[in-house]
């Protein structure tokens, strides 16, 4: 397959993306990060960070590294209105678990000070597990990825996902109507959820080309989005 079609989102995000969002002295905001920051305390310490995590469970939040948050807030990422004092906002394999994206992405858009940057990594609505995803039971949907990719059974993996507004074009929309601004985009067209059956695979590359054909960009799989807050006089 091309390599377009073989790049993995999630793999690009944290090789390529996200390491740029580390800014000598940034405040970083870690929405959704729970017990898995994106930042080491390694990198915070190096790189004199203040971190903050944002999450709706106290529980995940409490089992971070010690030391790796300096404020971790329990909240409704959907319902949160920030103090725009964030240089970064990090949101990894966060928005396709919120049932509000459109809150979600006001609550980003509050959070970011001006002339600040969020790194948004999801993915899709319209990719063929998501529609599977969305059609099976919450129970049997975990038995069958925790059945199918053993090591994803590690108390990190499995929460309900909802999809909502999680597209390119919906996330583009959202974007533009709380006052953000795209910096850059990039669309994948690659998952690991049947690569271990090659039946299965075939079946979703077909149905991937057909998603693609009527869908163009907006059946990617995943996507990965940065975002800017534009500065109060209106420069970027």
């Amino acid at each position: 397959m091309p390599e377009t079609l073989r790049r993995d989102g999630n793999r690009t995000f944290l090789d390529e993306y996200a390491p740029s969002a580390i800014e000598h002295g940034a405040t970083i905001y870690d929405v959704g990060g729970g017990s898995q920051p994106f930042v080491s305390l390694e990198a915070k310490q190096r790189f004199n960070l203040t971190v903050v995590g944002l999450d709706v469970s106290s529980e995940e939040l409490a089992k971070a590294p010690e030391g790796i948050y300096d404020r971790a807030i329990t909240a409704d990422l959907c319902k949160f209105v920030g103090a725009g004092d964030a240089d970064i906002v990090i949101c990894q394999a966060t928005l396709e678990h919120v049932p509000d994206v459109a809150g979600a992405i006001r609550a980003i858009a509050s959070i970011l000070a001006p002339g600040g940057k969020a790194f948004l990594f999801a993915p899709s609505r319209n990719a063929l597990f998501a529609r599977l995803n969305l059609l099976l039971p919450q129970g049997l949907k975990t038995k069958l990825l925790f059945s199918l990719f053993p090591s994803t059974d590690d108390g990190h993996n499995g929460f309900p996902a909802y999809y909502d507004n999680c597209t390119p074009r919906d996330i583009e929309r959202l974007v533009q109507d709380n006052g953000l601004v795209v910096k850059d985009r990039a669309l994948f067209w690659m998952s690991a959820y049947f690569m271990a059956f090659v039946p299965a695979y075939l079946i979703w590359r077909l149905a991937q080309g057909v998603s693609y054909g009527i869908r163009r960009g907006n059946a990617a799989e995943t996507f990965i989005y940065v975002l800017e807050k534009p500065e109060m006089n209106g420069r970027s």
